[in-house]
């Protein structure tokens, strides 16, 4: 039984056992995400289209909506990782998206979140990889992180899985609050700052195309930074979660060369007070023909989520799989 079959197989019977027990009362499920100008945002919007299908909704075989029979699923804009992990262990959030980093040293209470360990985090799907953009004026480059000691540097809003990560590389080149000028901004902000020339540089992790850029690109212009292979080897030394990447050239206009950048994997983590049977019916419907037309047709990472990628690195990083998501993996034969 090759892999399609496995998981359609998987989904159906899902389905139809998911139907009569969220049929009758709609359950709400809110899904943090990040800036409306970033990834997190679109994509949180096509996972909670896919894995909805409200009360009274045209049947999925009748062209209606073909996710989990009852449920309401809403993304919600919020500062992204650290927010969105915070949230879900505290119950304000069911679902959130967040980086495998933050992830992993929320979940462990290590670096910055020492001593405060947050064990509902449980994880239903790898996504997408967040690639680093290091973004500068057109035509102006630095050698490396270093040379940002002393410049009006936007290291992400704050709650964001990106500003706990550059924060920790900008400190191994000597660079720290102290010596620069930094600016805690989400990426539209950031982009528009440096448009009007009052950032000389801002860093922003997230799957290309990000929406800010593409219009700072095609209006004032931009240039992005390329790591060295011995930067981002020593990034990942310190940030193991964050490996070699490339923003390929002609992502964004103007930018007629490979950037290579370290980047970190994007996850859709629940809480482990969500019960089996409803994480069951999510994933199974993350998974299905028509959650896949909405990402292959949505922005372009979309097309990077995809069930042979799903649990890819997940069983490194330490944070257990919900048993809802591990039930349905096993049954379509990604999981022994």
């Amino acid at each position: 039984m090759n892999l399609l079959t496995k998981l359609t197989a998987a989904t159906l019977a899902t389905v139809l056992v998911a139907g009569t027990a969220y049929a009758q009362n709609p359950t709400f499920f809110r899904i943090g995400t990040g800036s409306a100008g970033g990834t997190y945002f679109p994509i949180g919007g096509t996972i909670a289209n896919g894995i909805s299908a409200p009360p009274g909704a045209r049947p999925c075989d009748k062209g209606g909506q073909c996710g989990v029979p009852g449920l309401i699923a809403i993304a919600q804009s919020t500062t992204a990782s650290v927010f969105n992990n915070t949230a879900v262990q505290n119950g304000e959030l069911e679902a959130g998206l967040a980086a495998a980093d933050v992830t992993r040293s929320m979940y462990l209470g290590e670096g910055k979140f020492d001593g405060k360990p947050h064990p509902k985090l449980r994880i239903v799907a790898n996504l997408f990889p967040e690639d680093l953009h290091l973004v500068l004026p057109k035509g102006s480059s630095i050698e490396s992180l270093a040379d940002l000691e002393g410049k009006r540097v936007g290291i992400a809003q704050a709650g964001s899985g990106t500003q706990v990560a550059v924060l920790q590389m900008l400190e191994a080149w000597g660079v720290t609050r102290d010596n620069m000028q930094e600016a805690e901004l989400n990426n539209s902000q950031s982009a528009e700052r440096l448009a009007d020339g009052q950032l000389d540089a801002y860093f922003y992790a997230a799957g290309w195309p990000v929406s800010a850029m593409v219009q700072l690109s095609t209006t004032k212009g931009m240039e992005l930074h390329s790591f060295t292979e011995e930067d981002m080897a020593k990034i990942n030394e310190i940030i193991p979660a964050y490996i070699p990447s490339v923003i390929p050239a002609g992502v964004y206009e103007g930018i007629d060369y490979d950037a290579k950048t370290p980047a970190v994997s994007a996850l859709l983590v629940v809480s482990s007070d969500l019960s089996e049977e409803l994480v069951h019916g999510i994933t199974a419907a993350l998974w299905n023909d028509n959650t896949r037309k909405l990402l292959d047709n949505g922005h372009a990472k979309g097309k990077l989520i995809t069930p042979d990628t799903a649990l890819a690195g997940i069983e490194a990083l330490g944070v257990p799989l919900h048993p809802g998501a591990e039930k349905f993996y096993k049954e379509a034969g990604l999981l022994k």
